[in-house]
């Protein structure tokens, strides 16, 4: 890339630089070009890496997906020895806890055959 500065620093490190008045990006002039709509110039390894970039963002949606399943959201209370003990089995306990639960749902249930 013409121009371009390779950097060895992690997010933090930018961070930091950047409080520290050390940036030398100009984000006046940065800013101003967003708000005036203003596209990158573009890049000659990949001409349309800004499009794609932002065709990428628009379908991207805040939160947690949608879960594909039947699962309804609630709020319960567990006596603290059934949570301790689900908890105790570590990540993904409540997925543990769900999967007895519905164990013992489809073993006692009185539909008839």
């Amino acid at each position: 890339m013409t121009g371009s500065k390779m950097t060895t620093m992690t997010l933090e490190e930018m961070r930091s630089a950047r409080e520290r008045g050390e940036s030398q990006t100009d984000w006046k002039r940065v800013h101003r070009m967003v708000q005036d709509g203003i596209e990158p110039a573009e890049d000659e390894d990949s001409p349309n890496a800004a499009v794609l970039m932002r065709a990428d963002l628009e379908k991207r949606r805040r939160g947690r997906p949608v879960g594909a399943d039947n699962k309804v959201q609630i709020s319960i209370r567990y006596h603290r020895e059934v949570l301790d003990y689900f908890k105790a089995k570590g990540a993904g306990w409540q997925v543990q806890m769900d999967k007895v639960l519905l164990d013992w749902v489809r073993t006692h249930s009185t539909k008839e055959s």
